[in-house]
């Protein structure tokens, strides 16, 4: 075969790999097999050089030539680890007979734990089956049998690297068999140990705990071997201290064998650094000295690292005593003050101290690395372990499948995060086994040699076109999805209110919840534990996750002031959503969403009723950009979208009529959160109405010109009036409106009053037509003549009406209309219409204002309920809404021909152009304001807590305190409790503005 050919099949040098296949032997014919394999390697080059030095060492050349072409099996697996690894390269260099350890049925098959404890200390001539295995340095001299074990392992390692090349081991078993290899390897060291210093190992019994990977199963293939000793006397005629003296020289001895070099070069470091108080503590401690230590001075990662302890060597009773001793103190850690915080910010200080020059090709300890996917797995893992024994795996994999089994990880988010580990933890294997040296840092693209490792490794995970360039951009997509996971999950803030619980409130059990729910403020703590008895039941995912999250949220129900209808609330959301996966993954990725639930469901009936009508509403509260009041211009495409969307007029209300809910629940969640104002409110509220009613009104127009055979012969628009005109609805306010219509030119006036007014009864049916959504209530009184007036009025009627029969009221009415749907020309003309009526030029005589204030008197006295306080009645009680917005009002009657400004429907605009223009005291328009505000926010938040209007503060105290916890009055603002602290602020505010409503309003 000539040079360009190898060229061309992946060799680097076609004529030195000529001349090499010249110096091995091989015939590109009667070996093609061979040279088809050692392109096929994952450095041809590599492979081929290996496997010259080779035949030329063995005295087998011709068998192992003949060996390679007639077992596939063997080809595989000498040529792959020939062409990955230079390291077992120049082991069978040095052992050319060892290429049999990749031969035959025993080279595939994978090893029991026991099998390689028992291989490695027949190799130093110990007893397996005793208790205290001691090798035999009978034959030769300690360093003579230590070299014979680094011997035994490294051909352990060189058959597991065959299978592993070759994809017989996954890499879960890989890393498994090097730590079992790992610890058959320190056993047998240990037994050398003895055999050493026999007097010491007849006075102590030691055992060997296996700390990090080496604990958790799941070690590279050069990694320190981290270890902590415990020792204790052989019996009770040995003293303690000398036993300890004793362990530490069996530990020390039996620590250097792994780590000196030889012929063999060094397997691994033995590493006791995580032991208790580090490299300054004594190497070797008995098993009190250990729970003294943890008990009274740990720090939080010691824990995280005891997470992994295993026996791996030396006694194994007392290395169970060990793990059964020092368990329960590692998970409860948890529980520690600040220990989700301690653990985050240690692995902010491990990122920290990453060079600049190699975070970005860092597989372990980088952003995206393995340590993201480690710490985020073991955190997780001593959170909730503390209660779910499930979870109590030293590895990462195992924990990361109970993780997402038990619901507290995604199962998409583990299987991208077990994913990536295994490509990290096998880039990060290919690295290593090359030299057989403890590295981590990917190649250097930049550099010549780098991009030869980098296309070495791309060859052996099977990226094949353009190698260097695929597995770049697979490590860089991986860490992207690592690092997203691992803020995900590292920095939930479920972590941290879980592992704020006391111990034994981490999860609920029957016997303990009664009691607690009392505790909380439950009043129906039996109801309330049917409740969580129904939503935890089972195995089902919902139900794991569930139990997870409820013993936190009970808290957060106890601080709102219903706990059992929050409870129940959320039962029946949580119910009526079942087992929708984003419903479940927002309880438990975003905790927010959780805790807003429990404090609207145990305050505010009329959020829960919104909520059951649509339980998916619920995703609003995951951001406040969510809850914050949607634009006009979006309601109004959504509204027009329905009506596209739907062929009846029942259907196309029924969807604006939903989206008037969405927007209802958006706007109350916003309002009991904090995140909007009374303003705000306001807002959104009369903008959800105009946009449904004008939505309807279209429908309705459609209906009847549908039922008449033709367009109607009329145009018509709604004006808003009251509160809704003054763009200040509330949660409980019907919609004020007036309507008017103009004739289409030609046609007939009385036929088209009849046809404006079938409209109207249409679009009122529309609006309070029975349905799931809650009803649009219109209210016309304010009409000309009120209810005995005609409902519908052409514009040539109004202004006929207000030109000889207009009351003072009226014009008073008045100030608030403004058209919010239907046709807007017309609306315009009516606007014009009214202003010289609402604005007069001369502002007001002496009569009319004589006969408002005798109106606003009279109201006072009639229409405020009998028996009520009025004190505390929201609307017309003293210095309420009405005080306030009649003082405006009043200000507009007079001036607002002379100041443009004042023509305006909102109270709070007046007042303060009042101030502008020096028609009012600065203090005295702050006094009004205070109180119309907390008014309008009592008022709103009597709706949203008992779901049905009322103007008067409840009487009843567990009412009245609920008002004030939907106000934000918090129960340790006063000794008197929320409740009572509402009723001072309410009476001193509006006793203020009462005073201020005298003095102007009736010149007083």
């Amino acid at each position: 075969m000539t040079a360009g050919a190898l060229a061309r099949r992946g060799f680097g040098d076609g004529a030195r790999s000529v001349r090499l296949m010249a110096e091995s032997g091989l015939d590109p014919g009667s070996h093609a097999v061979i040279v088809d394999a050692l392109s096929a390697a994952p450095d041809p080059d590599l492979a081929l050089l290996g496997l010259t030095r080779l035949v030329e060492r063995s005295t087998e050349a011709e068998e192992i030539r003949t060996a390679l072409v007639e077992d596939a099996e063997l080809r595989s697996r000498l040529i792959s680890v020939l062409g990955a690894s230079t390291a077992l390269t120049d082991h069978l260099a040095r052992h050319p007979g060892d290429w049999r350890e990749l031969l035959g049925a025993d080279a595939a098959r994978l090893p029991g734990t026991e099998e390689l404890r028992t291989g490695l200390l027949h190799t130093v001539g110990a007893d397996p089956n005793s208790p205290a295995p001691t090798a035999d340095l009978s034959d030769g001299e300690p360093a003579d049998v230590a070299h014979a074990l680094r011997l035994a392992y490294r051909r352990r390692v060189l058959r597991l690297a065959g299978r592993d090349l070759t994809g017989l081991q996954s890499l879960d078993e890989v890393a498994a068999e090097l730590a079992d290899l790992a610890s058959a390897t320190l056993e047998g060291a240990l037994a050398i140990a003895r055999a050493q210093f026999p007097d010491d190992a007849a006075r102590c019994r030691i055992a060997v705990i296996g700390m990090g990977k080496c604990g958790g199963r799941e070690l590279n293939y050069v990694s320190d071997v981290d270890v902590v000793f415990v020792a204790e006397p052989l019996d009770d005629t040995v003293d303690t201290e000398a036993a300890l003296r004793s362990g530490s020289r069996l530990a020390a001895a039996m620590m250097r064998i792994p780590g000196e070099t030889d012929a063999e070069g060094t397997l691994w470091e033995v590493d006791p650094a995580l032991r208790p108080e580090g490299k300054n503590g004594p190497l070797v401690r008995p098993l009190s000295g250990h729970l003294a230590y943890y008990e009274r001075w740990a720090k939080t990662w010691e824990f995280q690292a005891l997470l992994k302890a295993r026996p791996i060597a030396g006694d194994p009773e007392l290395g169970a005593a060990y793990v059964q001793a020092i368990s329960p103190l590692v998970w409860q850690a948890a529980g520690r003050k600040n220990f989700v915080e301690d653990v985050q910010a240690m692995r902010r200080r491990v990122e920290a101290h990453i060079p600049r020059a190699e975070a970005d090709r860092q597989l372990k300890l980088g952003p995206g690395g393995l340590r993201d996917i480690e710490f985020a797995v073991q955190l997780l893992q001593l959170v909730h372990g503390r209660t779910d024994e499930t979870l109590r795996s030293g590895g990462t994999l195992v924990a990361l499948d109970a993780l997402s089994h038990g619901g507290y990880v995604g199962r998409d988010d583990a299987a991208e995060m077990a994913d990536a580990y295994r490509f990290l933890r096998r880039v990060e294997h290919l690295l290593q086994l090359y030299r057989l040296r403890r590295t981590h840092l990917l190649p250097d693209p930049k550099t010549a040699s780098g991009q030869d490792e980098l296309r070495r490794l791309g060859r052996s995970l099977g990226f094949g076109v353009n190698p260097v360039a695929d597995l770049t951009a697979t490590w860089r997509r991986r860490a992207g999805q690592v690092r997203t996971l691992h803020e995900k999950l590292f920095y939930r803030p479920l972590l941290k209110a879980v592992a704020r619980l006391p111990g034994e409130e981490a999860r609920l059990s029957t016997a303990q919840a009664g009691a607690r729910l009392e505790a909380l403020g439950f009043t129906d703590p039996r109801g309330a534990l049917r409740h969580l008895e129904s939503l935890t039941a089972g195995v089902t995912r919902r139900a794991a996750i569930l139990r997870t999250l409820l013993p936190v949220m009970l808290g957060w129900f106890a601080d709102a002031p219903n706990p059992d209808a929050g409870l129940l609330g959320f039962r029946q959301v949580s119910e009526a959503l079942g087992t929708t996966p984003w419903y479940l993954r927002l309880l438990r990725d975003d905790v927010r969403v959780a805790e807003r639930m429990a404090w609207l469901l145990g305050t505010s009936r009329y959020v829960t009723d919104l909520l059951l009508r649509a339980p998916e509403s619920v995703a609003v509260l995951a951001d406040d950009s969510d809850l914050r009041q949607r634009r006009n211009v979006e309601l109004i495409v959504e509204a027009d979208a329905a009506l596209r969307r739907h062929d009846t007029a029942e259907n196309q209300v029924a969807a604006v009529r939903a989206l008037r809910r969405r927007e209802l629940l958006r706007t109350a969640a916003a309002d009991l959160l904090g995140v909007t104002g009374v303003d705000g409110v306001g807002d959104a509220l009369t903008a959800i109405s105009a946009v449904t009613i004008d939505a309807a009104l279209r429908a309705a127009t459609e209906r009847v010109a549908h039922q008449r055979g033709e367009e109607p012969c009329t145009r018509l628009c709604v004006i808003g009036m009251g509160r809704f005109g003054g763009n200040e609805l509330t949660y409980a306010s019907d919609a004020d409106v007036m309507y008017v219509h103009a004739p289409l030119p030609g046609a007939d006036t009385a036929a088209a009053t009849e046809t404006a007014g079938a409209i109207v009864r249409e679009l009122t049916r529309l609006l309070e037509l029975p349905a799931a959504e809650p009803p649009v209530r219109l209210d016309a009184a304010l009409r000309p003549e009120g209810k005995n007036g005609p409902m519908v009025r052409t514009l040539d009627s109004y202004a006929a009406y207000y030109q000889r029969w207009s009351a003072s009221w009226e014009s008073q009415a008045l100030l608030r209309a403004i058209p919010i749907a239907g046709d807007a020309e017309l609306g315009e003309r009516f606007t014009a219409l009214i202003d010289p009526i609402r604005y007069p030029k001369d502002g007001i005589s002496v009569k009319t204002l004589l006969e408002i204030r005798r109106l606003k008197a009279r109201m006072e006295s009639e229409r405020l309920p009998r028996g009520a306080d009025p004190t505390l009645h929201t609307k017309l009680g003293r210095g309420g809404l009405s005080d306030v917005e009649w003082v405006a009002q009043l200000i507009q009657l007079r001036h607002a021909h002379e100041i443009p400004e004042l023509r305006t429907t909102g109270t709070i605009r007046v007042l303060d152009v009042a101030v502008e223009r020096g028609l009012l005291d600065v203090d005295d328009a702050a006094t009004l304001e205070v109180a119309w505000r907390l008014a309008s926010r009592v008022r709103g938040a009597i709706m949203l807590v008992r779901n049905k209007g009322g103007d008067l503060i409840p009487a009843d105290l567990r009412e009245r305190t609920a008002v004030a916890a939907a106000l934000g009055y918090g129960s340790e603002d006063e000794a008197e409790g929320p409740g009572e602290r509402l009723l001072e602020e309410y009476r001193r505010a509006t006793r203020r503005a009462r005073a201020v409503m005298e003095r102007v309003f009736y010149d007083s």
